[in-house]
């Protein structure tokens, strides 16, 4: 039978309090919940995230060629990014929906991969990082989709497709005026 530690050694009976101390997405129970930004004065942000796929060198020139079967592979995977933005506030559950007003997308095609760089702005009270991340790896996913066909191998793997060094670059907080 084990013993439980009393009170009087300063132990917590349940571990989530003390690592939910200090974290804002969490009540003092431990409980999840969402961070009230409603005091928080309005600010301009911008946050600029970048990611790369990695993809066989005849498919990068297949896309520079516009060859791709499925169609324009960058204008699809542009307006994927710029929705995946728009819609982040669904898919991460203590994301505010913030009113985004301005995604700009830039693909960078190398000789094996494709490097993509999403910069989101919104006026606001919170930041638009995870915005500018899901873009990023949403237009990513959509790359790859386009490619699938001609990315698999013989026994329908992808040995020389990756997603890789998705991250935040920068993000930029200013003082609205009034």
């Amino acid at each position: 039978m084990s013993e439980e530690p009393s009170s009087a050694e300063g132990s917590n009976p349940d571990p989530r309090t003390d690592a939910a101390e200090g974290l804002t997405h969490t009540t003092d129970e431990g409980d999840v919940q969402m961070v009230d930004v409603g005091d928080k004065p309005d600010s301009e942000r911008r946050a600029v995230a970048v990611g790369e796929i990695r993809l066989r060198p005849s498919t990068i020139e297949a896309i520079r060629a516009d060859e791709v079967g499925k169609g324009d592979v960058l204008a699809t995977a542009r307006i994927g990014a710029i929705q995946a933005v728009k819609h982040t506030w669904e898919t991460i559950p203590m994301c505010h929906q913030i009113p985004i007003t301005n995604v700009d997308t830039d693909f960078d095609l190398g000789e094996d991969r494709i490097e993509l760089t999403v910069a989101v702005e919104t006026t606001g009270k919170t930041g638009c990082e995870m915005e500018a991340l899901e873009g990023v790896t949403t237009g990513l996913n959509v790359v790859w989709d386009m490619v699938k066909a001609v990315e698999k191998d013989d026994d329908g793997q992808y040995p020389d497709t990756g997603i890789e060094n998705v991250r935040v670059r920068r993000k930029e907080k200013h003082r609205s005026s009034d």
